[in-house]
């Protein structure tokens, strides 16, 4: 392709004259004229109907082979100066994705008195199938233009949430043949975290048991329209009381996992983690963000961002040993964990360095295990191979990372709330090490979330199980 664009006038075009244009069609392709069409037909955007349609994978119509013919006439032949006057085409056959198809138009007719042309108009597949045929008039440019040409700009797709959304389909999966997994969702006196938790069991996920002041949850959930019948309902006083009863059923086996609900996190995190009472095990609890950010290719994991405010080294280790193991449950089954400082070089005089250091020292002695190590690494080259490259930093993980090990609390929340706001980021959370998982959610987060990190807590639960072989016995009343 040049780089200047050049017409053709009425007068230097001759009938049988005649330009091509080669296209495959792509997913892009076809997001991109849903997003401008506002055509959301299913049979062109959801590939799971477009599958059972007698059209196998049909994805897109004859508006795509218009937009071909279109930018042949208006770029090529005439080119820069048409005008569209009128067109008559027919369509014979789909366009499935991944088909290469090629445009044609050629000279059939001029009209001297209006400069309009008459072009006959060909677009056929791969297979030689004709995909649309017809006739386009154009009134030509009569003058002639040659300028520099236009470079499109990059479009970038975003799908927002769909990683997360392919999880919950994840743990639906394995959620079949079992009755969902019993949930406590403590003190769910607003309508987004009573809609959170019953979107996750419409879904399969999960049997919600609402716990907290019945007067105000039901006034809740009649105020959004939302019927509470199907489950149960344990009334407590306050949210303390509600914290403390959803620890009681977990410890007996009576749920299998936590759902924070309009509660502050640390009126539930002081019941869950009573030395007496609570739900502790040998590891340090934490907490995971998994995200889906649309500048990555991947599901990232941030933590810890809501346990622990500054962790030592020691906890650091249970911090990584617990993210790693919510990877593999996720489907990472190698991840990569980058562990985060302000620089790549260990400095004596800053903490986060010579833990990361210490870190990678213990996954080689095999006091981490189940994922490749590296740090400090700072958060460009931990994401980015150019950074790293131009910083030459040779690394297994530098560019690569699935795992951000951030340097305290402050750090991690700040980045994963940076990457939700600024960076239209999707997350879920999760608080792992403890005897079921909690999910943990924020107050301002929406039921996309929710959901998603119901999906995470089934997900790690099945994996705990199937670990300790025990996925065969579960508890088919509690999935507990």
């Amino acid at each position: 392709m040049t780089d200047t664009i050049c017409n053709r006038t009425f007068d230097e075009i001759s009938l049988g004259d005649s330009a091509t244009l080669q296209r495959t069609l792509t997913r892009a392709d076809i997001s991109t004229f849903a997003v401008m069409s506002g055509d959301a037909n299913p049979s062109h955007v959801d590939e799971e109907f477009a599958r059972s349609t007698p059209f196998h994978q049909v994805v897109a119509h004859g508006m795509w082979s218009g937009m071909l013919l279109s930018n042949l006439l208006g770029t090529e032949l005439p080119g820069p100066g048409t005008v569209y006057v009128d067109q008559s085409l027919s369509f014979d056959h789909p366009v499935m994705l991944g088909d290469t198809v090629t445009a044609s138009v050629t000279a059939r007719e001029k009209l001297t008195e209006r400069h309009q042309i008459r072009f006959d108009c060909k677009v056929v597949n791969q297979r030689g199938e004709t995909i649309a045929s017809g006739q386009a008039l154009v009134q030509a440019p009569t003058q002639k233009i040659c300028r520099p040409r236009t470079h499109l700009p990059q479009l970038h797709l975003v799908d927002p949430g769909q990683r997360l959304l392919a999880l919950v389909s994840k743990a639906r999966e394995g959620c079949k043949g079992l009755k969902p997994m019993r949930v406590a969702v403590v003190h769910p006196v607003n309508a987004v975290s009573i809609q959170g938790a019953i979107d996750a069991a419409q879904a399969g996920l999960i049997e919600p048991v609402w716990i907290g002041p019945e007067a105000r949850i039901r006034a809740a959930a009649e105020a959004a329209g939302i019927d509470l019948s199907p489950w149960q309902l344990m009334s407590t006083e306050h949210s303390h009381a509600a914290a403390a009863l959803a620890v009681e059923l977990a410890r007996s086996g009576k749920v299998g996992a936590l759902m924070k609900g309009a509660l502050h996190t640390d009126e539930l995190m002081h019941a869950a983690f009573d030395a007496q009472t609570g739900l502790r095990t040998g590891r340090r609890a934490s907490h995971v963000f998994v995200i889906d950010a649309p500048a990555a290719d991947r599901l990232l994991f941030i933590t810890d961002a809501a346990i622990n405010i500054a962790p030592d080294l020691d906890t650091k280790r249970d911090i990584a040993q617990n993210a790693i193991e919510l990877a593999q449950a996720l489907g990472v089954e190698t991840p990569r964990m980058a562990i985060l400082a302000a620089v790549e070089t260990v400095n004596a005089n800053m903490a986060a360095t010579l833990h990361a250091a210490a870190l990678c020292k213990m996954a080689d002695r095999g006091q981490i295990t189940g994922a490749i190590l590296d740090g400090p690494l700072a958060f460009d080259n931990a994401l980015s191979l150019a950074a790293a490259k131009t910083k030459g930093i040779n690394s297994p993980v530098a560019g690569l990372a699935d795992i951000l090990l951030t340097p305290d609390l402050e750090s991690g929340n700040m980045l994963a709330k940076q990457l939700e706001y600024l960076g239209g980021a999707t997350i879920a959370g999760l608080v792992i090490g403890t005897r079921v998982p909690i999910i943990l959610t924020s107050r301002a987060d929406g039921v996309e979330a929710r959901l998603a990190s119901c999906a995470l807590a089934v997900l790690q639960r099945q994996a705990l199980l199937r670990a300790a072989g025990q996925m065969g016995t579960i508890d088919a009343a509690t999935h507990a």
